[in-house]
């Protein structure tokens, strides 16, 4: 009979030491205090996030050809303390105002709510994206929303009012527009949609 020294007990499991452990190809993350494991995203959806990120993160981020004054990340991780069932959540593309986060977070998570979340629709999240992510950025006072779809190739951007989005455009096709809270400059969709 061998005895197992007390330092190498059973713990109990961690959402880190879950998501840790899952395979390469599956991502998951806490969405209405469930944990919810999912394909990594396909070409499309990673296409049009990857395509968003270079379009606005250098005149919003650096301040190249735009007015800079954000912070722009990609698939963070937010842990915003208010809402334990959707703890962590990642969104595909967040940004905050630099006057309301001044500087990046040391730690891998970020605990300040942004100011706009963007998730790229794909068909095995669209509907959690709509009825359960949404809701929730707007409840802790996300100001702006989009959704973008690359399969349908269209951008529907959402304005905070009181605890709920309300519709403020959706953009269909090759089109160049601008959009809150990045209508500084004119975002042209047909870059989004790799076809």
């Amino acid at each position: 009979m061998s005895v197992v020294p007390a330092h190498t007990a059973k713990r109990q499991r961690t959402y880190r030491d879950i998501i840790d452990a899952l395979p390469q190809h599956m991502t998951g993350q806490v969405i209405a205090g469930r944990l919810i494991v999912m394909p990594r995203p396909p070409p499309l959806h990673v296409a049009a996030a990857s395509a968003l990120m270079q379009i606005v993160g250098p005149p919003y981020q650096f301040g190249w050809g735009g007015p800079g004054g954000w912070w722009i990340q990609s698939e963070p991780e937010l842990v915003l303390g208010v809402d334990a069932d959707f703890e962590p959540i990642d969104p595909d593309l967040v940004g905050w105002r630099r006057d309301r986060m001044p500087h990046l977070p040391e730690k891998a998570s970020f605990d300040v709510v942004p100011d706009w979340v963007c998730e790229v629709l794909s068909p095995s999240t669209e509907v959690m994206d709509r009825a359960e992510k949404m809701p929730f950025y707007a409840r802790v006072g996300v100001s702006h929303a989009w959704l973008v779809d690359p399969m349908e190739r269209t951008l529907e951007a959402f304005r905070r009012d009181g605890s709920v989005f309300r519709p403020a455009g959706t953009w269909r096709g090759d089109v160049r527009v601008r959009v809150e809270p990045f209508d500084a400059l004119e975002l042209d969709l047909a870059l989004l949609w790799a076809r």
